[in-house]
């Protein structure tokens, strides 16, 4: 199980507790995706941490081929 995968289910959490009209499940469920991801932590711009984004692509003319790129990021 990844982290995409906790992820989908409390999506999916999320929209059943919606759909039944229960406010504090979908409360739940999106304080449980903060606290996953590290959001719950309070960090503030002094602690800010540079973040890696790989990006997968298809190259049309060669679908068979998937190119990466990767990139490093600093939220300024």
């Amino acid at each position: 199980m990844t982290i995409d995968d906790l992820m989908t289910e409390l999506d999916d959490a999320r929209l059943t507790a919606k759909a039944n009209g229960q406010a504090s499940a979908m409360v739940a469920a999106t304080m449980s995706k903060a606290k996953l991801l590290g959001l719950d932590k309070g960090v503030t711009d002094d602690e800010v941490q540079p973040v890696s984004i790989m990006i997968n692509y298809v190259d049309a003319r060669k679908p068979e081929r998937v190119l990466a790129e990767s990139h490093q990021c600093l939220e300024q």
